[in-house]
């Protein structure tokens, strides 16, 4: 059986430097990131072979790609990525596995009984040249429904996977849903935009909440998806424009692609969301609180920098109801209220 600590001996570290050298330079792939994905596709490959009764040269001098999808339990990525290292964890794998996924390095499976891995593409084309993250700019802007839905459903759904690794069709009902909103009310739909190719790489929409739904902010969070739900009646009603009973604001989503997570993207897109909420009160003048859901646990660090509290937490599912004033966001400091936020880059 293949030693998941024994990479080196079956694909040596000159080699895994090769490939390494050819993923940097994506964005978000720093050398930590591709030096982890390619122990376990030295890995995988390895495994399944064996596990197939393939003969293979012992060491190999190149990676071909795994037939499909391949067990991994996260004490094997643990082995693979880290060793006989005290620093990593099975839950460290588990997170470093999902940032690959994020960086559409790998794609991820779960049957009920373990978790199925395959690496998606072979190496880049090395005379190919992508810009690194820290020099491709962003800016905020509207979201235009005819060419940001595709790519923006593609990062969201990624945020459910957590929940629902089988949700294949989540992009397809993501796309429909916003496209919907946008033509309800643009006013609080806002992208992050890359300068360079005009692709959109952060999100979010503020969707004022027709006073008939707010009961809805009181009942059990998971009764509040609605874009990885299984029905299709949204359970909250937008207001209509100058609705002076409408007090409250929905924030349905809010999300930067993990590559592009980083500290002063942050607080781009919140600083854009603190003028677009202004906008917004022109149109409804009795705002007063904000309502959030917390999607994926990385985000709770986020919302409680801000200062949103839970409410009345799911008994269910990891959900919970956030509640901040509407007055208190706007009189944030944001570049104070984030500082003390840190990203691990790795």
């Amino acid at each position: 059986m293949i030693n998941p600590q024994s990479i080196e001996q079956w694909f040596p570290l000159e080699l895994q430097r090769k490939y390494v050298s050819q993923l940097q330079g994506r964005v978000g792939i720093t050398r930590r990131r591709a030096e982890y994905f390619v122990k376990l596709w030295v890995y995988l490959l390895l495994k399944q072979r064996q596990e197939l009764g393939q003969h293979f040269p012992k060491p190999l001098t190149e990676l071909d790609l795994p037939d499909g999808f391949v067990p991994c339990t996260h004490r094997e990525a643990q082995e693979v990525f880290y060793g006989e290292q005290e620093r990593g964890s099975d839950r460290s794998a588990g997170m470093m596995i999902d940032k690959l996924v994020a960086l559409g390095l790998i794609e991820k499976d779960f049957d009920g009984n373990s978790t199925c891995i395959r690496i998606r593409s072979l190496l880049p084309n090395p005379q190919n040249t992508t810009p690194d993250k820290a020099d491709i700019k962003l800016f905020p802007d509207n979201f235009n429904p005819r060419t940001d839905a595709v790519p923006v459903a593609s990062f969201l759904a990624r945020n459910y996977n957590w929940m629902n690794k089988k949700a294949t069709a989540l992009p397809h009902r993501i796309v429909r849903i916003i496209r919907g909103w946008a033509e309800q009310y643009p006013t609080g739909m806002r992208v992050l935009r890359r300068s360079d190719n005009q692709d959109a790489v952060g999100f979010y929409v503020l969707y004022p909440v027709a006073r008939e739904s707010e009961a809805n902010f009181f009942i059990p969070a998971r009764k509040g998806l609605h874009m990885s739900a299984t029905w299709d009646i949204d359970p909250f009603q937008i207001a209509q424009i100058g609705d002076r009973n409408c007090t409250s604001i929905f924030v349905r989503s809010w999300q930067i692609d993990l590559p592009y997570k980083q500290l002063n993207n942050l607080c781009e897109l919140l600083t854009d969301t603190q003028k677009t909420l202004v906008r917004i009160q022109a149109d409804f003048p009795n705002l007063c609180d904000i309502y959030a859901l917390t999607i994926h646990p990385s985000n709770e660090q986020l919302v409680s920098a801000l200062g949103f509290h839970k409410t009345n937490p799911d008994p269910q599912v990891a959900l919970n109801w956030m509640y901040l004033p509407l007055d208190k966001y706007l009189n944030l400091d944001i570049e104070q209220a984030v500082s003390g936020l840190h990203f691990v880059d790795g």
